[in-house]
């Protein structure tokens, strides 16, 4: 399983938490997208899902399978409710030591709820197999591997992923396993 994290946006590069906002990727996420064309040209995927979001979509285009590609409701970012928009500093001025990962949103999902919805993609793409392409964001993307090698939600707060990386999800006997996380594969502009 290949989960890619969308290009660079505008939000991304502030770090003002970007969860419904349907905002496009820049320039230079739209050349790190391109980037991962060549690398996801390998071979052929099973299933390609991508989140709905503008962001993860267009990544998806430019890395060149929005032809095989499905759209996913349960790819969607963290619903980040009255926090949209803001940077973990600025939400911490109010709320010292606050983490999403932790404790969720006013207004918006938390934890648990982001792991629901994971899961359920994980239980879909356990009973079919192959080869597949996930396209989304990253702190759901940081609560899926998580959830694949069998933590809580709220251990995602210990995986860093950058805009337009690559992951590898795999079993090592038996077992759910990362075989590779957050590699910087796509040349920048």
């Amino acid at each position: 399983m290949v989960l890619i994290r969308h290009g660079e946006t505008a939000w991304s590069l502030s770090g003002q938490h970007t969860g419904s906002t349907d905002i496009p990727l820049t320039e230079r996420g739209e050349a790190a997208a391109r980037g991962l064309a060549p690398l996801l040209a390998a071979g052929p995927f099973s299933l390609v899902l991508s989140s709905p979001l503008q962001r993860a979509r267009r990544t998806c285009e430019l890395a060149g399978l929005a032809g095989e590609a499905r759209l996913e409701p349960d790819l969607v970012e963290w619903d980040y409710g009255a926090y949209e928009g803001l940077t973990s500093k600025e939400i911490q001025r109010d709320r010292p030591g606050w983490m999403v990962f932790r404790d969720g949103c006013p207004d918006g999902e938390s934890p648990a709820q982001v792991g629901e919805r994971v899961d359920r993609v994980i239980r879909r793409l356990q009973e079919g197999g192959g080869r597949v392409a996930l396209f989304a964001h990253g702190h759901l993307l940081r609560v899926f591997v998580a959830r694949w090698i069998g933590l809580t939600p709220s251990h995602g707060a210990h995986f860093l992923l950058d805009t337009a990386t690559l992951t590898i999800l795999s079993n090592y006997r038996g077992l759910p396993a990362v075989q590779c996380w957050n590699a910087p594969l796509a040349p920048g502009p």
